[in-house]
């Protein structure tokens, strides 16, 4: 079972980024896949949560709302993660990660596996 994330990278503010999560081991679309962020000195913190294509639970956190959606690519068992309108406050280390239960809905009960991170730099 493997997360891999990617996509970051430099940008100005008001760009936009899409950042990859491809899934190895297992079918993302069965899956929660949630993506978090940590900026330096700072916790981590959620982003959003998808659930499975059955279950259809989502959820984004209010400061990227109108700005981040999320897709999945079930053919390429990939998840992404559209950010537009980038701000400076949005800098981090972006992470995604499942619980790796079929059918959980969001937010699930813990986090088991997670990806390396992406560097996302909003910067003029």
């Amino acid at each position: 079972v493997q997360l891999q994330a990617s996509g970051g990278g430099l940008v100005q503010p008001g760009g936009s980024l899409r950042l990859s999560c491809a899934a190895s081991g297992f079918t993302l679309d069965y899956y929660v896949i949630g993506w978090f962020r940590q900026a330096p000195g700072k916790e981590r913190e959620g982003v959003s949560c998808t659930s499975s294509s059955l279950d259809g639970s989502t959820y984004i956190v209010d400061s990227v709302k109108g700005r981040f959606t999320i897709s999945r690519d079930n053919a390429k068992n990939t998840e992404y993660l559209q950010m537009n309108s980038l701000r400076p406050e949005d800098t981090a280390v972006y992470y995604c990660a499942t619980d790796l239960r079929p059918g959980s809905s969001c937010p699930p009960g813990k986090y088991e596996f997670w990806g390396q991170g992406t560097q996302v730099t909003v910067s003029s």
